[in-house]
């Protein structure tokens, strides 16, 4: 499983303009996800980013594994009281660890030839009955953003397919556009699926 290094050198770049300008706005599906864990649950932040939902979720009484492959992201997290750790996507590894996954528009990163791979890692990270929550951009194919980010878009049906393809059942989908890091706006959705 490879990380595309020029994605995380612009996001080592450029952590403190994404937390001014993206990681501050309200998170899709945060509530739904929290509401949907038994209290005091262990959670992976997979793409923590600079923690800003890792505390979210810390404050409503969670135990958080927040892990980012950006040293930049994972300071400021660490900065906001987010017992952060660098760790890229193949290094996530485990049987039954956690009763969550957060990967908010993280693994949209990733080659969608990785993706069935990923997911099968996550599910079996999960414990029986555990939540995924996925949100990624939406579009076909695959391209850099206007600064040197790699994306990999999916369709809903795709994403859902492939959700299930690696065992998770589908809970609640959430369908938005938003503004990013680059400026430009972009629909994307957020599924919530069980192990």
């Amino acid at each position: 499983m490879s990380e595309d290094r020029q994605t995380l050198d612009v996001y080592d770049a450029q952590a403190a303009e994404y937390e001014a300008r993206v990681a501050v706005k309200d998170t899709p599906g945060l509530d739904d996800f929290i509401a949907e864990l038994p209290q005091k649950a262990h959670v992976l932040d997979l793409g923590c980013g600079p923690g800003l939902t890792a505390k979210q979720m810390m404050d409503h009484g969670l135990t958080v594994d927040a892990t980012d492959g950006s040293d930049a992201m994972v300071k400021r997290a660490r900065d906001h009281g987010v017992p952060a750790r660098q760790a890229l996507f193949h290094q996530i590894d485990g049987q039954a660890l956690y009763d969550g996954v957060f990967a908010n528009f993280s693994l949209l990163h990733l080659p969608r030839a990785q993706m069935p791979e990923m997911l099968l890692r996550l599910h079996k990270a999960l414990k029986p009955g555990g939540v995924l929550h996925i949100g990624v951009k939406l579009g076909t194919g695959d391209a850099r953003d206007d600064l040197g980010r790699y994306y990999t878009y999916y369709q809903q049906d795709e994403l859902e397919e492939l959700l299930t393809s690696a065992g998770f059942t589908l809970i609640t989908r959430i369908l938005g556009s938003g503004t990013g890091l680059d400026g430009r706006s972009s629909d994307w959705i957020v599924l919530h699926a069980r192990s």
